[in-house]
């Protein structure tokens, strides 16, 4: 049952019904008539709702944001901060669509040839908790400027954000039934990607979830994008300017409390500033403050839920017991809600849970190598491949060494994020396809060759 809980007190908040079949047939009816004459509106005249829907954001961000953090924990400003990505996404496409799908002419001797991008139709949207408002928008705006309709099966245990993101967009003037939310078990999902009147499918999820899907839309022949786990690393060399990179990658490890995917989850550094790198990591990650997630001030705030924060402490746990050197937190903060300390993790080596497994929550483990040959091999030591992150001074050196990186995005002396300019997805067990920039606004189009023979004349 889709169900609200407060992840800093452990509190309930409100429980909701699932969607009835009934509402689900109704709902899956109204967004094909809605997208049918969605699609017949010229590009020009569809981006005008997506800066609608980004002053409706912006004109109530406070009241969102505390939504956000009420229902998953993360701390309000993240949130408030969450929400202006959002609107930023929104303004992007607004901004750029039309360029990204204009007809191509492609040159054919005596012949006239286009490329046009035509919507697929009606979208699933099944999306996670960690980030609620974003991950949705960063679907959304593409897919309705392409003339898609979409419809949202969010994570369970944020049903008030989910029904939230409906109305919000409906009251930002979308088509009634274009967009909509739908409260419904993870079980009717197979359902729904079967109906004929869902086009495609987009996940963002764990990898577990990503395969049951890829399944699911494979034997209907449907189009589908996963963007699932990731176990990033942060690849620190001996020539890195080591205070902004552990200023970096405190920052990357532990925003969202350590629950994104793109968070940095493994520091793999050169063993000849190893001993410095830690010791700034630890000083920054002993300043961060936990606690309230309302609070102004805190950093740090509950897990979201409590068996994440199980099996958290079990992978530190195991981490620990196989040798690693524990230097800060390590277990669970007793008394209400689900915190765990940020926790930081050294000498951690390739079979230890902490580098073997995504680590969702704030743990950061550093493994020692012997130079960028072996940091490359032990970063690319890993069943996914979403980010990368690369610090060194020696940008030819970095050159050299970003190709052999297996990841679907490298930052170099920066911490790996998503940006509404640039795609971003991954591969190997992070996923397939490509959200945000030209590329994501192309993936769920019809790409048609337009071909016209010479005139035939009486």
């Amino acid at each position: 049952m889709p169900s609200s809980l407060n992840p800093a007190t452990g509190e309930p908040i409100a429980d909701y019904d699932p969607h009835p079949p009934e509402h689900t047939d109704a709902v899956l009816s109204a967004a094909v008539a809605a997208q049918r004459d969605w699609r017949a509106t010229p590009v020009a005249r569809r981006l005008p709702l997506l800066s609608a829907i980004a002053r409706e954001l912006r004109a109530d961000a406070d009241r969102f944001a505390r939504l956000i953090t009420q229902e998953m924990g993360k701390p309000i400003t993240e949130a408030r901060a969450e929400i202006e990505k959002s609107a930023w996404t929104l303004d992007h496409y607004a901004g750029h669509a039309e360029r990204y799908l204009a007809p191509e002419p492609v040159a054919s001797g005596a012949t006239e040839s286009t490329v046009v991008l035509e919507p697929l139709g009606v979208l699933l949207a099944v999306m996670p908790w960690n980030y609620p408002f974003w991950q949705f928008f960063r679907f959304l705006a593409p897919a309705l400027a392409a003339g898609n309709g979409a419809v949202l099966k969010h994570a369970s245990n944020v049903p008030a954000c989910a029904l939230a993101l409906e109305e919000l967009v409906r009251r930002a003037g979308a088509p009634p039934g274009l967009c909509s939310t739908l409260l419904t078990e993870p079980a009717a999902v197979a359902d729904l990607i079967a109906d004929d009147r869902i086009a495609a499918v987009t996940l963002t999820g764990s990898t577990e979830v990503g395969a049951l899907v890829a399944a699911q839309a494979g034997a209907h022949l449907k189009k589908h994008v996963l963007e699932l786990g990731g176990s990033d690393p942060f690849v620190v060399l001996a020539d890195a300017d080591l205070d902004e990179a552990a200023t970096a990658a405190v920052r990357s490890r532990f925003n969202t409390v350590g629950q994104s995917c793109v968070n940095a989850k493994r520091f793999v550094v050169d063993e000849r500033v190893a001993g410095a790198f830690v010791q700034l990591v630890a000083e920054k990650t002993g300043a961060l403050i936990m606690g309230d997630p309302m609070d102004e001030a805190t950093q740090i705030g509950p897990l979201a839920r409590a068996d994440l924060r199980d099996t958290l402490h079990d992978q530190v746990r195991r981490t620990v017991a196989a040798g690693a050197s524990l230097l800060l937190g390590g277990n669970p903060v007793p008394g209400p809600g689900f915190f765990y300390p940020p926790t930081l993790l050294d000498h951690v080596t390739p079979d230890m849970a902490a580098f073997r497994e995504e680590t969702f929550g704030p743990v950061a483990s550093v493994t020692r190598v012997g130079g960028p040959e072996e940091a490359i091999e032990l970063a690319n030591r890993t069943e996914y491949g979403l980010g990368a992150a690369l610090w060194t001074s020696d940008l030819d050196q970095a050159r050299r060494l970003v190709p052999l990186l297996d990841a679907g995005a490298v930052f170099v002396n920066g911490m790996v994020a998503s940006d509404p300019r640039l795609p971003f997805g991954g591969i190997k067990k992070s996923g397939y396809g490509r959200e945000l920039g030209s590329y994501g606004i192309r993936e769920f189009v019809n790409v048609k060759t337009v071909w016209f023979g010479p005139a035939v004349t009486a």
